[in-house]
């Protein structure tokens, strides 16, 4: 499988899918793609229920969305869209809201009837009221930017559950702005393409690498093959950078995420995609339920069954999945160290959201996955 292979791709998630396909498809080289999951699309995936036809995300719910026109034509060569578009409410003291906060959450919120123009200098109000003009953890960047009440009944808890923390230990950057929209805009994104694959991200992924000099290996374990990857061997790692340098900086923190599966004899359980859960008592952070990603399955849609998924965040140990990062700065630190290393080793390359310890969507890393391919491409050229 490895001799004389120049070029391997270790995840295949949309990082390491996207360059392998380029690679393919550009270069005309081939590409071994290995994957430890039995299925292509690391979280990302989808694929229908066997019980229902429902497509469910496997991983937390997916929603595509972007603003690069480079990232949306080219993810169009590989599937159709539907026209979903995502909006979020949430669950507070056994009242619904919308989320991001707008006009009508606050006036829900607070018994009011406010104009937009009134309900920009409420919020400053009481933004000001805790006389916050320098934030030292989140709890109070939140505070100075929305208010103590508002602050207590959305994100408190729901930051409390996401990150096993205090938001008082935690650094202000993870808030860098709360959106909160002065007018009814209900919309959760406002990136000018979204939608769900029309066939599932499942189908996605099997077009993404279906090029006839992309090898893909699924049930591999990168590190019980490492010492038979050829010296010359470019690699295109997508996984943790802690793990692929055995740690040697010390473990970089990782959140990861439980799901809770449920089927249910019910054409509608919550009436809308994602329901998240702000009180600090409700133990998990959201509930999925697929079937309204995919209305245009008419028959589906009206069947008398549907999917559920509770979503619980947790702290990553070895053995769970790492989902996105802490990032900190004693983290985001060591993580340079890693990033070093990685530097002076030319056949290695970092991708994606865990190799370079972002918290990406997923244009962002095919539009990162691009970008590197060019890299690769230029080297490439030059040692032909």
């Amino acid at each position: 499988m490895f001799e004389n292979l120049k070029f391997l791709v270790v995840g295949a998630g949309f990082s390491g899918s996207v360059i392998a396909e380029r690679i393919a498809s550009q270069l005309n080289e081939r590409v071994v793609v290995i994957d430890s999951r039995n299925h292509p699309g690391g979280n990302s995936y989808s694929d229908s229920d066997a019980a229902s036809g429902i497509e469910c995300h496997r991983y937390g719910s997916h929603i595509f969305h972007t603003s690069f026109d480079k990232v949306w034509t080219y993810i169009n060569q590989f599937t159709q869209f539907n026209h979903y578009q995502h909006k979020v409410l949430t669950t507070y003291q056994g009242h619904v809201y919308q989320m991001p906060i707008n006009l009508k959450t606050v006036n829900d919120f607070y018994g009011l009837n406010l104009k937009p123009f009134e309900a920009q200098q409420f919020i400053q109000e009481e933004a000001g009221k805790a006389g916050i003009s320098k934030p030292r953890n989140l709890e109070e960047k939140a505070i100075s930017l929305i208010g103590e009440k508002l602050y207590a009944a959305f994100i408190r808890g729901y930051t409390r559950k996401q990150w096993e923390r205090d938001p008082k230990d935690l650094p202000p950057e993870i808030i860098t702005r709360l959106p909160v929209r002065s007018n009814y805009n209900a919309d959760y994104f406002k990136d000018p393409f979204q939608g769900i694959p029309l066939n599932g991200y499942g189908a996605l992924f099997r077009n993404l690498l279906s090029h006839p000099k992309i090898d893909l290996r699924l049930g591999v374990d990168y590190f019980e093959i490492r010492d038979r990857i050829p010296s010359s061997c470019t690699i295109i790692y997508t996984g943790m950078a802690d793990q692929f340098f055995d740690y040697c900086y010390g473990p970089l923190e990782w959140r990861s995420l439980r799901f809770e599966w449920e089927s249910k004899d019910l054409q509608d359980w919550q009436g809308t995609a994602v329901m998240n859960y702000a009180d600090a008592d409700v133990p998990y952070t959201r509930i999925h339920e697929f079937k309204h990603y995919h209305p245009e399955r008419e028959e589906v849609f009206a069947s008398g069954k549907t999917v559920i998924c509770r979503e619980y965040s947790q702290t990553y140990t070895p053995g769970k999945e790492a989902y996105y990062p802490v990032n900190n700065a004693e983290n985001n630190r060591r993580y340079e160290q890693y990033l070093e290393r990685a530097a002076l080793m030319p056949n290695v390359i970092l991708a994606g959201r865990l190799g370079n310890y972002r918290y990406w969507d997923m244009d962002k890393a095919i539009n990162n996955s691009l970008l590197l391919f060019e890299q690769i491409r230029e080297t490439f050229e030059n040692r032909a």
